[in-house]
């Protein structure tokens, strides 16, 4: 039966065209088959036109974003598991590191601070260079400057730029000049705790730090801290330092080219420095005012007028005298203090105009005449009744030869160490009118002769000193006996050993200008002890006096009378004899000039009422000038600096120009009178009986000396001690006065000869 047959149908369901439909999935009734039944036509219907749901994307649009919304998504989730690792690295290197509670600023290098009596600096000395300054002290061009090129966001970001690293980054990558993402506070995190060595732990650990500093310090003191410890090339650890080395001033009278020129180094320190490369110092010295004036710290009239200046030339070294006087303090604040361990301040006595006035006056003469007459250094030592170095020159220029020759070289002082031999003659009792015999001496079997191979028969104790002759300090030697002079030049203030023998008379024993200079002050004082010392106080930066030198009571040394009597005999000397050339206006002056032999060292030492000066000149490997003696060349410095040195003061007379200093009577040994046969022999009594003849020293040795032709040229920046190795030689062999010219005032042009005995004719003549 065919209605009772299944419908062979089958009726699937269906989305019409891939869209969904809202409505509920159910067979209506016509869609049923009942069994048995006939299928009803449904009846027609309209189907309302059915919308994408709100919220959904079509399958077009879908397929469109796709791409990106999965680029975003895997980006998303990198990103966040780059942060989860990156988070990790900073946990394990910050657990590498101490506890935060732990850290602390290390202390700055302790710097000395040495300054002149009117308080300006003199030197800087330290593992710095220069002194801390706080902020508002400094030029306000330089913090200005530096965090123009360093820096612009300083007062605003947290320790770390974003903004600034991804400037650099981008920078960087597109070919644009190299840039540092580093802040100001991340530099000073890495000067301060962190090796230079560049990793990714060390980066970390930067950034650790600079959190917090940022915490710790506000940023007044964290930008105050990295200019005073940040390295500006040539030795010079922060902008105090830096200012002294390149401009010679302080950072707190920097004006804006120089500030620009300092923050410019921090890019590459040693290789734009100005005392390596002022050029490229300059050029980016341009950079920075560009970089200041886009931040509107400047304006562009400033600008014109910071280029307008001339570059910046520092020499390689510090120059400057001074500097011999700042090596000397700090041996004697080592001394002193042993290590320092915090900032102090030194105050000297040196006297920085001085200083300056004694410097110019050296190199002068060294400039006009030192090439013509082979004279390439000198020195000088200036000080008062005290011992109180005033001036100290140890050389021509700092900059090129730091050796000290006015404390370290020793040399010879020739005839300028006859003073101490003709005031232990008046302790003996030998009065300056005295007479005594200028001829031929042979003690043992030496014979000294004076400069000019003549001599003058009868002549003063006083005229002998002013006319520095040999023969008369050689007899006085002996006829006091060498070991009372070196103990009154000891007594006096040479300190150095000294031979006790008959050519101490001429200056063979060798002493630091130093010495000689205070030994001479004690005549300028009245007979006290002078001790030379240059540190007054050493205070730290509270004032706190940890050092103070006291010489309010230093012993006699001589008596009254011997001082008064020795002035008026070295008065003398400027005013008649081998010293004219001292001469000052309207002062009174006394001193001695000395010169050792083949001309080798110059020295002239004089003094005043108030001051005691003593100059060298000479060369360091010993070699001989061109008849320069210590009349010449040291004695017109002397007189050079001595009257700018007096300039302001009144003049007053030496010690004992007043009178009412009597010596004792005189003790006089007992001579034959002159006879008519004396003079027509042309032998003056004494010079011709081998009796008269002072006796030889009892330990002299006369084989001590080095054969002819073998005495060796010193060098004295490399000192090996008296008589260049023969220590034993008590006085100078025989025929020592054929060879080189004895140590003694050297003046005379006249050639070489054998010494000529003074006749009836000369006597007549008035020779």
């Amino acid at each position: 039966m065919a209605a009772k047959r299944k419908s062979g149908q089958r009726v699937e369901p269906s989305f019409d065209d891939g869209e969904y439909v809202d409505e509920d999935f159910r067979l209506r009734s016509e869609d049923r088959i009942a069994g048995g039944g006939r299928k009803r036509p449904s009846p027609a219907r309209k189907e309302a036109p059915r919308r994408p749901r709100k919220g959904k994307p079509t399958r077009q649009s879908r397929g469109f974003f796709a791409p990106l919304r999965s680029l975003l998504y895997w980006c998303l989730v990198l990103g966040i598991w780059v942060g989860i690792g990156v988070g990790g690295l900073v946990l394990y290197f910050g657990a590498q590191m101490p506890a935060a509670s732990t850290w602390a600023i290390p202390d700055r290098p302790p710097n000395i601070k040495i300054v002149s009596t009117d308080g300006s600096v003199i030197a800087n000395r330290g593992a710095t260079g220069g002194e801390a300054l706080a902020l508002e002290e400094m030029s306000p061009f330089i913090p200005q400057a530096v965090m123009a090129i360093e820096d612009r966001r300083f007062y605003m970001h947290f320790g770390v730029d974003p903004l600034g690293l991804t400037r650099a980054f981008i920078n960087n990558v597109t070919g644009q000049p190299i840039q540092g993402g580093s802040t100001i506070t991340q530099q000073l995190a890495k000067n301060l705790f962190l090796s230079p060595e560049r990793t990714f732990e060390r980066k970390i650990q930067e950034v650790l730090l600079a959190f917090w500093l940022e915490h710790k310090f506000s940023k007044d003191q964290i930008l105050a801290m990295y200019l005073n410890r940040v390295f500006f090339g040539s030795n010079a650890y922060g902008v105090e330092a830096a200012s002294r080395r390149y401009f010679n001033k302080s950072a707190r009278d920097v004006n804006l080219g120089e500030a620009a020129l300092l923050a410019g180094l921090l890019k590459a320190p040693s290789r734009l420095s100005p005392a390596r490369d002022p050029e490229a110092a300059e050029e980016r010295a341009q950079v920075v005012l560009g970089a200041m004036l886009e931040e509107g710290y400047v304006t562009e009239d400033e600008i014109k007028t910071a280029m307008s200046q001339p570059p910046t030339k520092a020499r390689s070294y510090w120059s400057g005298a001074e500097h011999y006087a700042a090596d000397i303090v700090m041996d004697e604040v080592k001394k002193l203090l042993g290590e320092v361990k915090q900032d102090v301040v030194v105050e000297t006595t040196i006297d920085l105009s001085l200083e300056r006035k004694a410097e110019e006056a050296l190199t002068d003469i060294l400039d006009d005449e030192g090439g013509k007459l082979n004279a390439s250094q000198a020195a000088l030592v200036s000080m008062d009744a005290t011992g109180a170095i005033r001036a100290l020159v140890g050389g021509k220029d700092y900059a090129q030869s730091q050796f000290n020759r006015a404390v370290t070289a020793k040399r010879q002082p020739g005839s300028a160490f006859k003073p101490f031999v003709y005031a232990a003659a008046l302790e003996a009792g030998i009065r300056p009118d005295s007479v005594r015999n200028d001829a031929p001496v042979r003690i043992g079997k030496w014979t000294p002769e004076n400069y000019d191979q003549k001599y003058r028969g009868q002549v003063t104790v006083s005229s002998a000193l002013s006319q520095s002759l040999n023969t008369i300090a050689a007899q006085l030697v002996m006829e006091v006996g060498p070991d009372e002079v070196v103990s009154l030049a000891h007594r006096m203030g040479i300190e150095q050993e000294m031979q006790p023998n008959a050519s101490i008379a001429l200056g063979t024993s060798e002493v630091p200008l130093v010495e000689l200079t205070a030994a001479y002050a004690p005549f300028m004082n009245g007979g006290y002890k002078a001790t030379p010392h240059i540190v007054r106080r050493i205070l730290d930066t509270d004032g706190n006096v940890l050092h103070e030198s006291s010489y309010d009571n230093p012993p006699r040394v001589l008596s009254e009378t011997i001082v008064a009597t020795m002035n008026s005999m070295l008065t003398r000397v400027i005013q008649e004899g081998t010293g004219k050339a001292a001469r000052l206006d309207n002062w009174q002056a006394a001193g001695k000039t000395g010169t050792t032999q083949s001309f080798r060292d110059a020295i002239f030492v004089g003094f005043t009422s108030i001051m005691t000066t003593g100059i060298w000149f000479g060369n360091d490997d010993g070699t001989s000038m061109k008849k320069v003696t210590g009349g010449g060349l040291p004695a017109r410095a002397w007189k050079e600096y001595m009257t700018a040195a007096h300039a302001g003061y009144s003049p007053t007379p030496l010690f004992g120009s007043h009178g009412g200093f009597a010596l004792p009577p005189a003790a006089e040994p007992e001579r034959e009178p002159t006879t008519i046969g004396d003079i027509i022999s042309g032998v003056l009594p004494g010079s011709s009986a081998p009796d008269d003849y002072p006796a030889a020293p009892s330990a002299a040795r006369h084989d001590a000396y080095p054969p002819e032709g073998e005495i060796p040229v010193r060098d004295y920046r490399e000192y090996r001690g008296p008589y260049d190795g023969f220590e034993d030689a008590p006085m100078p062999r025989e025929g020592y006065a054929e060879g080189p010219i004895p140590p003694g005032e050297v003046g005379s042009p006249s050639g070489r000869g054998s010494a000529r005995q003074t006749t009836l004719y000369d006597l007549i003549m008035g020779q």
